[in-house]
């Protein structure tokens, strides 16, 4: 079976059909358009891809996201967000989800206390309502949160073991003011690896088998080009906890396409993991996301 790219953006340029956000990394005039990507997929023998939502958190804002998931039914899975503020999460979800192949959502903060030595009660935190439902409808939990809120994710994982849990870009949780966009526009994170969170992360999730890894987003965290040898040991402290069943590459398309390139984002893992056996690397390239994921 091919390959499965299981983190990555598509957008359209700003207007009334696909209305979103004009930020930074996604200014009105720019478009990644799927086509372009269903391209790059074809060449390099991808078959799948989860394209997590950008541009914005309110419902027409994901005008484009459902536009390629309805238009080339079966090819991708759809990551959608919730806005902060949302009366009604729980509507919110099943709107989107009834909708289109919207199979789950991103959440960056966990809305708890960011003490860690503070008396902890999850249904006081504000993301609470949104576990419940991922729960209840099974919808995926994609987690990117911040170093502040990477505490209280073992709290909802212990207390919603049934939801399909998968964690971003290795884990990494991005510390207050760490974030920047380097020189081509994308996402930078000043951070250490290991994650100064790591124990809360690697050590306290590991044993629970419905948390998943994203092995993406090596260009954010790296001190060095590519192929960022400087995360080859993390790389395998993941997959060494974890397990590669529960691993997932992904690109994160569009950031990577000037540099190094996409089809050398294809052989990152290969580059990183050269020891990987063959079953491994295919679970981490496409299996683990076919099954946890349910692309056909």
């Amino acid at each position: 079976m091919g390959l499965i790219d299981a983190h990555l953006h598509v957008f359209a340029k700003q207007s009334v059909e696909f209305p979103r956000e004009d930020t930074a990394i996604c200014p009105a005039d720019r478009e990644e358009p799927v086509e372009k990507l269903m391209g790059l997929m074809d060449t390099h023998h991808v078959d799948h891809a989860v394209l997590v939502q950008i541009g914005g958190p309110l419902y027409e804002h994901h005008s484009y996201l459902k536009y390629c998931l309805n238009t080339y039914n079966g090819k991708f899975k759809g990551i959608g967000l919730i806005p902060s503020e949302c009366e009604s999460p729980e509507a919110h979800m099943d709107r989107l989800a009834g909708e289109s192949d919207i199979i789950g959502f991103r959440l960056s903060s966990m809305g708890g206390p960011a003490d860690p030595l503070a008396p902890i009660d999850i249904t006081s935190f504000r993301t609470y309502r949104i576990w419940k439902q991922a729960a209840k409808k099974d919808y995926v939990l994609w987690l990117y949160p911040t170093a502040a809120d990477a505490h209280l994710v073992p709290w909802l994982v212990d207390a919603f073991p049934q939801v399909r849990v998968v964690y971003n870009h290795l884990m990494v949780t991005p510390g207050k003011g760490k974030g920047s966009l380097d020189d081509l526009g994308r996402p930078r994170i000043d951070t250490p690896i290991p994650p100064m969170s790591h124990w809360s992360t690697l050590v306290a999730l590991h044993p629970y088998e419905n948390v998943n890894v994203l092995l993406s987003g090596q260009y954010a965290f790296s001190r060095e080009d590519y192929p960022y040898r400087d995360l080859g040991g993390w790389h395998n402290g993941l997959v060494g906890k974890f397990g590669a069943d529960r691993c997932m590459w992904a690109s994160d398309f569009p950031w990577i396409l000037e540099d190094p390139g996409y089809e050398k984002y294809t052989r990152v893992i290969d580059e990183l993991m050269p020891d990987l056996d063959s079953e491994d690397r295919d679970k981490i390239m496409g299996g683990t996301a076919r099954r946890v994921l349910r692309f056909k």
